[in-house]
């Protein structure tokens, strides 16, 4: 239920097939963005981590990172440092990521807020998150990661940084795992993006509008859902992210095939299929739906080549 952000910010599905699509970010070219010379309000963050992220390459991203940190100032280094530990967390390496985050302890009180912020969210993602298999998600490892990403969006919430407030929320789904508690988080989540008048807290309505809707879906909410995944998209068409627009027409594929819209699904699918060659890249679980379609209206031929695909493809 991550970002983006997230991607990033992410395998879960009832039947094993559904990735969550919790991506708070699309890939972009590596760019530190200035503060103001002059006076930065409260809520403005100096330093644009987003735009040196690509979640799908966590190691990129902490070279990245890396690279920032020669030309940053001290508060940005601590920054870039909590945005380094988090890539190791999502290759699974939670006790490094703590590592790094615990070199930040001195001087911790006179950081930035937004250092802060991140630094407690990093922290709490270490112990929940998509990354995470569910074994290691003990009562122990939850209950921390509750407190760090409370603890995140009270800072974040007192010193105006609404992306990161929300951030904090997006989170509490991989803590409260029931979809109705999933759902009481996303809305939430979604209600503070609407309240906020800061454009970088509206860049996350195309991911919280897909969590609400896979809660939902979950549920058994199947028209809910379809309309969630529908503004979904929407939003990240208006943003440009055609890469994410694509993400949030699987999610509309696989509601259709829960309503029994075979056709339906079957054509958006076989779209996605096309869209996705032409991007050079190749999504899996649009293969594993085609096959699940095509075995549910009797076309075993088709099934078989889509399932062949599937396995050719996987990781």
């Amino acid at each position: 239920m991550a970002g983006t952000g997230d991607d990033s910010d992410v395998a879960r599905s009832a039947a094993g097939l559904v990735r969550m699509r919790r991506f708070a970010f699309a890939a972009r070219h590596a760019r530190l963005v200035l503060a103001a010379l002059f006076a930065v309000p409260l809520h403005a963050m100096a330093l644009d981590v987003n735009a040196l992220w690509d979640f799908s390459k966590p190691e990129l991203s902490e070279q990245r990172f890396r690279d920032a940190l020669r030309t940053a100032t001290p508060d940005e280094q601590r920054i870039l440092q909590t945005q380094i530990a988090r890539s190791y967390g999502l290759r699974g390496q939670f006790e490094r990521a703590r590592e790094i985050l615990a070199g930040l302890q001195p001087g911790f009180e006179q950081s930035s807020a937004e250092a802060r912020v991140r630094y407690f969210l990093e922290l709490g993602r270490t112990y929940a998150s998509a990354a995470h298999p569910e074994s290691t998600l003990t009562p122990e490892s939850l209950a921390q990661a509750r407190h760090l990403y409370m603890k995140a969006h009270e800072l974040a919430v007192a010193a105006r940084l609404d992306y990161l407030a929300i951030d904090a929320l997006h989170m509490m789904p991989f803590v409260d795992t029931e979809p109705a508690q999933q759902l009481a988080w996303d809305e939430r989540a979604l209600a503070a993006m609407e309240a906020s008048t800061q454009p970088d807290a509206k860049k996350w309505e195309g991911s919280l509008r897909n969590n609400i809707g896979y809660a939902r879906h979950l549920m058994g909410d199947y028209e809910e859902a379809l309309r969630q995944f529908q503004l979904s998209r929407d939003a990240y068409r208006r943003s440009g992210r055609e890469r994410e627009v694509r993400f949030a027409d699987w999610m509309i594929a696989w509601t259709y095939r829960a309503q029994k819209r075979y056709a339906e699904a079957i054509a958006l699918q076989l779209d996605l299929e096309r869209r996705w060659k032409q991007a050079g890249e190749v999504d899996r679980s649009v293969f594993e739906e085609l096959e699940l379609l095509y075995r549910a209206t009797g076309d075993e031929a088709q099934a078989a080549k889509y399932g062949a695909l599937a396995k050719e493809n996987a990781r």
